[in-house]
């Protein structure tokens, strides 16, 4: 029987999963890797610990399937996004990658949105903001703070590129990324060579993987070297993947206009699909063809999520989270007057602040920790609200949100979800959506399906709805306003200090 292999790629670690064309998981491992944070809001992580993770994950779900490397048709993969490294002659890592949460490059978004290039409106918040976490504000970062490793980089790419050299040798970049971080516009020209001609650098063109293809579509055959590695042959077809929350959506199924998506993990991410352009403030996009041919994507973020949880769980060492969670759904909404911003790297959108902060507001001597855990998880879910209220102001709306990633383990969290955004929550049967989306694509570049859709249609699986509490919604909506008031007041305390 046929089987694609997927990866995804992400904060923490790098998981492999060897799919059926039923859109059944047979094997599936993850193989963690580190990431070294620094101050100034830095985070950096080893290029070639991506390689050696895939490699080994690899080998282990050959053996647990007990599949063998000619079974394997196709892969694909997922990886974060704006993960940035800079390679030299031999694709050899010149230095740590910037990450994707790593935003030391606000100055250097500031002087990309000074130049008044008419891409900033299209693709950035609809009315300019550049987000420090985006390729051309860390290329320029690394030109002006490490002009040596700049000059001798002749590749500056990101994860889901250095994967693809590695396992073909092309220098080839997916449309869906350049697409939604480079400012590159399939549609009007390609390549944002006006704004790396203003910025100075515009030696940074030929940096760029030389080659665009689109979700879906195949780059081309695993080498011989990547193929042993791997366990797999050189018929194994790589198809182009992308940055895992927008090929999320495609594992759950948000592929209709109207639809709205929301990825979990490290971050938060909400997408929409449209059939026309959308612009407004608050909202980033909308961006042609970047996951489906003639559709427009519409995009919300949150730098950090999942993140802080993770954060807290480290603050507190050994503790059952399950027990945790448990307290936490006793509580009212509110959490009894403790209110969390959930800004600890900064804010995508829809105020795109690199220099905003975490808070945690009204704390009294009688919180405990479950309290704390439950405003954490209120504060990300009002973060959410006030993303998808800026959707719903540019003309942008859900009647249900289709929720994937790690976040889906607790009901908890996804019933606030439910009841802070107002609509029903739709989990689907695998929540693993950049894996299950990535083996979509696999399979339909390796000629299983027509379209797309049509592997949507055959893979996807229904899963639960989870309806909002009526009660809580107006409970929630006072709460909400607090939230709300914080960013302004804490951005002016933050402010009178600098």
């Amino acid at each position: 029987m046929s089987h694609v292999l997927t990866a995804d790629g992400g904060t923490e670690s790098l998981r492999v999963r060897i799919y059926d064309l039923n859109g059944t998981c047979v094997a599936s491992h993850a193989e963690p890797y580190e990431t070294k944070f620094l101050s100034g809001a830095r985070a950096e992580q080893n290029a070639e610990d991506w390689w050696s993770s895939l490699v080994k994950a690899t080998n282990i779900c050959l053996r647990e399937a007990n599949v063998s490397g000619d079974a394997i048709e196709a892969m694909a993969y997922a990886t974060t996004c704006c993960t940035v490294v800079a390679l030299d002659k031999e694709g050899a890592p010149l230095r740590p990658a910037l990450m994707w949460m790593d935003v030391r490059a606000d100055k250097e978004a500031e002087a990309v949105l000074e130049t008044g290039d008419k891409r900033l409106v299209l693709n950035s918040n609809g009315q300019g903001p550049v987000s420090a976490e985006w390729m051309i504000p860390k290329a320029l970062w690394l030109k002006r703070n490490e002009p040596q490793i700049f000059d001798d980089a002749v590749t500056i790419c990101e994860y889901q590129d250095y994967l693809t050299m590695r396992l073909t040798g092309e220098r080839c970049a997916s449309l869906n990324n350049v697409g939604l971080r480079w400012h590159y516009a399939n549609r009007d020209g390609g390549w944002a060579t006006s704004i790396i001609e203003a910025l100075g650098m515009p030696d940074l063109l030929d940096k760029w993987p030389s080659r665009v293809v689109a979700p879906g579509e195949v780059v081309g055959n695993l080498s011989a070297a990547a193929a042993a590695e791997l366990g797999l042959t050189t018929r194994t077809k790589l198809v182009q993947g992308g940055a895992d929350a927008l090929i999320g959506m495609i594992g759950l199924g948000v592929a209709r206009p109207g639809q709205l998506a929301l990825i979990t993990g490290s971050s938060h991410l909400q997408f929409g699909v449209t059939d026309a352009p959308l612009h407004a403030p608050g909202v980033w996009g909308s961006y042609a063809d970047i996951v489906y041919p003639g559709r427009y994507i519409v995009e919300g973020g949150q730098t950090s999520t999942g993140s802080i949880i993770n954060w807290f769980k480290r603050l507190l060492g050994s503790i059952d989270l399950d027990d945790l969670n448990a307290k936490a759904a006793l509580l009212p909404p509110g959490s009894e007057g403790l209110i969390a911003q959930d800004h600890f790297q900064g804010n995508r959108t829809p105020y795109t602040d690199a220099n905003s902060r975490g808070a945690l507001v009204g704390l009294t001597l009688s919180h405990e920790p479950h309290h704390i855990f439950r405003a954490i998880i209120e504060g990300i879910c009002f973060g959410t609200r006030t993303i998808l209220d800026g959707f719903k102001n540019g003309g942008y709306t859900s009647t249900e949100m289709t929720v994937g990633g790690g976040a889906t383990a607790s009901r908890l969290w996804m019933q606030i979800h439910a009841d802070t955004a107002g609509i029903p929550v739709r989990i689907p049967a695998s929540t693993d959506a950049p894996s299950m989306g990535s083996a979509i694509l696999a399979a339909h570049g390796a000629g299983h399906f027509a379209s797309i859709d049509e592997g949507i249609k055959a893979m996807v699986k229904p899963g639960i709805l989870i309806e909002p509490d009526p009660v809580a919604m107006a409970a929630y909506e006072s709460v909400y306003q607090q939230y709300r008031a914080l960013y302004p007041a804490l951005k002016d305390i933050r402010e009178q200090s600098e």
